[in-house]
Parts: C-alpha cells; sequence; structure tokens
C-alpha cells in the first residue's frame, strides 16, 4: 500500500534545522521543507548556515528562491551532492516584497515559460525530484485558465509536482500574513488541475489544521501540506502519525523533551545558543493542562547566561506536571 504523502510547509523564520530536527522527532514520516533560501545566499554566503542539517531529518527538501537557471542550477547541484537534500523546489508563492524585488517567488507565476527553463536546467544538474509549490494565481487574474497555463507550460519542462497553496497572491495591497489569511481558499481550483492532470503529483496546501480535513483531501490529492498548524500545534504531528500513517508508537510529550536534551546539548556545545532551539517547541503541550506553564518557562528561561537544555526542559514538564497535580 503506498504511504500516504504529508509535508511540513516551508515557514520562513520557522522552518529551520533545530524546528526541523523537533518536528522529526515526533513524525518519523513526514517530509521536511527548509526555509526558502535565496540563491544569493548559498553562491555568497555561508553555505553550511544555510544548508547543513542533521540526517535524522531525512526525508528532507530544499526550497529554493531563485529566477536564474543557471543559478539556480548551481545551488541545486551544491545542495544534493554536498549535503544530501532528497528534493530541491522552486518557490513561485511566496508575495513578500522582498521576493519581488528579487523576481522570484509568486511573482514568477507571471513568466511560466522562464520557470520552465529553470526546471529543465535543474534537471539537467541533478537526479533527485525537482519540484514547484505554487498559488493559485496572483492579483486579479482569472484563477482558472492562469493556473492551468502555468502548470502545462512547467509540466512540460519536466516537472512532475506542484505543492498548491490554494489562495492567490496578491502582490500589491496585502502583507505576507494577510496573503495567508485574507484571499479565500478555493480547494476546487487545485482538485480541477489534478483531475485534468493525473499523471502530475499534486499536494494540496493552505488552511489545513485538523485531522478530518487532512483525510478528506487525501481522497482528492496526491498528499497535503500543513503549514502554521504544524509549528503551532506540533502534537498534531503525532496524530497523523497514527491516524494517516498509522503507526501506532505510544510516544509521549515528555518522551520527546528526553530525546532533545542531548540534541540541544550537542548543538550549544558548537556554538547554538539555547534560545535558538527552544523557540520551536513552545507549542509542544499546546491545549493542554500546563502548556502555559511550560510556555512561560521555556520563553523566560531559555536566554539566561548558564541555562542548560537539561535544566531548562526538566523544569517546564516539571510545571506542566505540577498544574495537573493542582487540577487533581
Amino acid at each position: 500500500m503506498k504511504k500516504p504523502h504529508v509535508s511540513i510547509a516551508p515557514m520562513l523564520d520557522w522552518t529551520d534545522r533545530h524546528c526541523r530536527f523537533f518536528h522529526r522527532l515526533i513524525s518519523p514520516h513526514a517530509i521536511l521543507f527548509t526555509e526558502m533560501v535565496t540563491t544569493g545566499a548559498i553562491i555568497h554566503g555561508n553555505k553550511d548556515r544555510h544548508l547543513a542539517f542533521s540526517q535524522q531529518e531525512h526525508p528532507v527538501v530544499l526550497q529554493l528562491g531563485g529566477s536564474d537557471p543557471a543559478t539556480l542550477a548551481t545551488c541545486a547541484k551544491i545542495a544534493t551532492e554536498d549535503y544530501g537534500y532528497d528534493e530541491v523546489n522552486l518557490n513561485c508563492g511566496c508575495p513578500s516584497d522582498r521576493v519581488q524585488n528579487g523576481v522570484f517567488g509568486a511573482c514568477l507565476m507571471n513568466e511560466p515559460d522562464k520557470v520552465a527553463r529553470c526546471i529543465e536546467a535543474m534537471n539537467k544538474s541533478i537526479s533527485v525530484p525537482v519540484t514547484v509549490k505554487c498559488r493559485i494565481g496572483i492579483d486579479d487574474c482569472e484563477e482558472r485558465p492562469f493556473l492551468d497555463r502555468f502548470i502545462q507550460t512547467v509540466m512540460n519542462a519536466g516537472c512532475g509536482e506542484f505543492t498548491i497553496h490554494a489562495r492567490k497572491a496578491w502582490l500589491k495591497g496585502l502583507s505576507p500574513k494577510e496573503n495567508r489569511e485574507v484571499p479565500p481558499l478555493r480547494y476546487d481550483i487545485a482538485a480541477e488541475i489534478k483531475q485534468k492532470y493525473p499523471q502530475l503529483k499534486i499536494i494540496l496546501n493552505g488552511g489545513l489544521c485538523s485531522i478530518g480535513q487532512i483525510q478528506e483531501q487525501l481522497q482528492i490529492f496526491d498528499g497535503v501540506m500543513i503549514g502554521r498548524e504544524a509549528y503551532q500545534n506540533p502534537w498534531i504531528l503525532a496524530e497523523i502519525e497514527c491516524r494517516i500513517f498509522e503507526d501506532n508508537r505510544n510516544v509521549s510529550r515528555y518522551d520527546i523533551i528526553e530525546r532533545l536534551i542531548p540534541y540541544m546539548e550537542e548543538q550549544m556545545a558548537s556554538g547554538v545558543p539555547l534560545k535558538s532551539m527552544a523557540r520551536h517547541i513552545l507549542g509542544l503541550f499546546h491545549e493542554q493542562r500546563g502548556g502555559k506553564k511550560w510556555r512561560q518557562v521555556i520563553s523566560q528561561e531559555s536566554h539566561l547566561e548558564g541555562m542548560r537544555p537539561d535544566d531548562l526542559l526538566n523544569r517546564a514538564a516539571a510545571a506542566t506536571q505540577q498544574d495537573w497535580k493542582l487540577a487533581a
């Protein structure tokens, strides 16, 4: 039986390597994405800072931001040959001003022929899959013909997998946050693409925040991508493991804490601040008794000089358990 496809979205400033390691502890099966990394950051910046990751994170996908075919091909080769990424994804969906100024992200949907050249160049340089993440349209376009032309053009260049965020991107007038919330979700338009191009792997993204929704959309699409829900309520990944992947491991939040401690200690020994890792685990007890205490201890004490991972996490865990005892 084919394993379901569930991925965790690339989220700028959130899905760094420490976040991904944490998510992998909870979910052995989800596909993890990096934050979007620009080609300029790889070519001119610290490659290890942007590309290094823990081997436990596999399968892990690098999302690239860029629009020059040759540069994208070079970066894709570095990422796969030097660092071992399992897939390279081209960002054609981010609407931020910074991305627009660089002429990539969502504005690339206006130039499907250019995207096609980018895909062709990357496919020639690497052997792992090259995929695309896009919106259903931009600005005041008519979504159906606009998206269809984009998909068909890029498909013909050799892209067999698209993650479709089922909202328009408004390049002017809406902030990136508003672009995630204001344009209406149109799962039906993404579903029409899947129906018209059954040979393509179509992954649905946007507004998925419950197991019921995920199960429903997996009947229509080849997979789903979970965004902010996975970050703010990471234990949904444990529910996905149980109910979507039928993995009945009996793992508790406290088991995850125990497995985080040695990772954090190792990273601190190499110079990573504790607070840079601890910020990703604030939601571990989301909507649980003791969750507020957990967040308070983590957020207030992770930056303290001399604080060690075992002290911080054990203190925070003890605070959640104290809440349970008081309630009892």
